[in-house]
């Protein structure tokens, strides 16, 4: 589990990222910035948020967390909290020279020094850096003589986080735990945060463990038994319940375990070890035999195991288990093959 809610902004920096293409200016403040009154609470609240995702990130480079520009900034700073202004000059520069999309909005740049977060049962803490791109149009209503007047003013929706990232200071080594918010979702300038400034890549936990042996085992349904067991709709639909049954019953997925109680079948069991390591290869990543599984990743894996029956172009029927109550035949006179569901009650 991560979460914010209890942190505290010990520092901040704020500086106005322009964008180089368009001949935007980068203008930098000269200090920290002073933090005052309830300031520091509405800030907080901006800044955090939008951290809804259960996924979690490490910064990369080319040789390790020492190629990552970001990765040795929030080292610098995590190693003396002192460098945070001159370390968030040097992101800004940074920030500056990948924005190199027409696209990309300029806006201001928040580098803050988080403290109290709670990592993994680890409390520990955070460089946040945060950048504001949009404007709206706000209405101030206000008294005036014997009724009200209103005005307009544009400013930032603080339920609104553009882009954001928070680095933990937790497995410094692996590049941190990360997470990140990018509300660009089109083109070139939706990459650009993630992956050209920050150098994200998604960090092997148990949600990652719990997301590709979901995707893993549908692959090896809708895909590998089909071709060489020849598996029908029905028998694969059994073997996704079954999948799923397991899950939800152990805290714990164990590689072996789940070849016993699901596939019993010695030949489908090494079957299913051979598509894990064809898996791994074709998606460059080391899957766990043995993890905690994530229920976050579970509920939102639910989907891959169910099972679509489409007949020709007439019928379309999910079938979520309960193999022992199907029947697949084909008909002596036509020749028509034919499913027979038996079942208690209409629904």
């Amino acid at each position: 589990m991560i979460t914010c809610d209890d942190a505290i902004i010990e520092k901040m920096v704020l500086h106005k990222v322009g964008n180089k293409v368009n001949n935007e200016p980068l203008k930098l403040s000269q200090s920290e910035f002073a933090l005052h009154g309830e300031i520091s609470n509405i800030l907080i609240k901006y800044f955090t948020s939008g951290f809804r995702s259960p996924i979690t990130y490490r910064l990369i480079g080319e040789n390790g967390i020492e190629g990552n520009r970001v990765g040795k900034v929030a080292r610098a700073i995590f190693e003396d909290h002192g460098e945070l202004y001159s370390q968030s000059v040097e992101i800004a520069k940074y920030l500056y020279e990948v924005s190199e999309h027409p696209n990309i909005k300029s806006g201001e740049l928040y580098v803050v020094l988080l403290s109290c977060c709670f990592v993994e049962g680890e409390t520990v803490d955070a460089l946040g850096i945060f950048k504001s791109e949009n404007r709206e149009t706000y209405l101030k209503v206000y008294p005036k003589d014997e009724g009200f007047d209103i005005e307009s003013d544009s400013g930032i929706n603080i339920n609104k986080l553009d882009k954001g990232c928070i680095i933990y200071n937790k497995e410094a080594d692996e590049g941190f735990v990360a997470q990140v918010v990018d509300m660009s979702n089109k083109g070139n300038e939706a990459a650009f945060w993630t992956d050209n400034f920050l150098g994200l890549e998604q960090r092997q936990d148990a949600y990652f463990n719990t997301q590709h042996t979901i995707e893993m085992c549908k692959g090896f349904v809708s895909d590998y038994l089909p071709q060489e067991y020849e598996m029908n709709k029905a028998d694969q639909a059994d073997f996704l319940a079954k999948t799923a049954e397991f899950m939800k019953e152990y805290n714990q997925f164990d590689i072996d375990r789940f070849g016993d109680e699901v596939m019993e079948d010695e030949g489908l069991k090494q079957s299913f070890k051979d598509y894990k390591q064809r898996y791994e290869q074709d998606y460059n990543i080391d899957l766990a035999d043995n993890f905690t599984l994530d229920e976050a990743a579970f509920r939102k894996g639910k989907r891959h195991f169910r099972s679509i029956l489409k007949l020709d172009k007439n019928f379309t029927i999910y079938i979520h288990g309960a193999r022992n109550l199907v029947e697949q035949g084909e008909d002596e006179e036509t020749g028509k093959k034919y499913y027979k569901f038996l079942y208690d009650n209409e629904a």
